[in-house]
């Protein structure tokens, strides 16, 4: 019994990290721009929250959105927000 809880476990984890790690890829053909996101229009969480459609005012600096690559930097305010090294 013990056994099958723990396999359990494990299991919902890896999928879990499978769907997040999905979730976090970036979309073929887009950029993440940031400073141009509506509150509520955002596509992912920040350090100040786990989720997409949670910024709570328009233009903040660090939510961001996907556009299509190229577009970002016309937009007044835009800027690509570059990955993670």
């Amino acid at each position: 019994m013990k056994h099958s809880i723990v396999l359990s476990a494990a299991i919902g984890a890896l999928l879990t990290t499978g769907v997040a790690g999905t979730a976090l890829a970036a979309k073929p053909g887009f950029e993440k721009c940031t400073g141009i996101v509506k509150a509520g229009q955002n596509d992912c969480g920040t350090s100040g929250h786990a989720c997409a459609g949670q910024a709570s005012k328009d233009s903040a600096p660090d939510e961001w959105i996907y556009v299509p690559i190229g577009t970002c930097e016309k937009i007044v305010g835009g800027k690509v927000k570059q990955p993670k090294k």
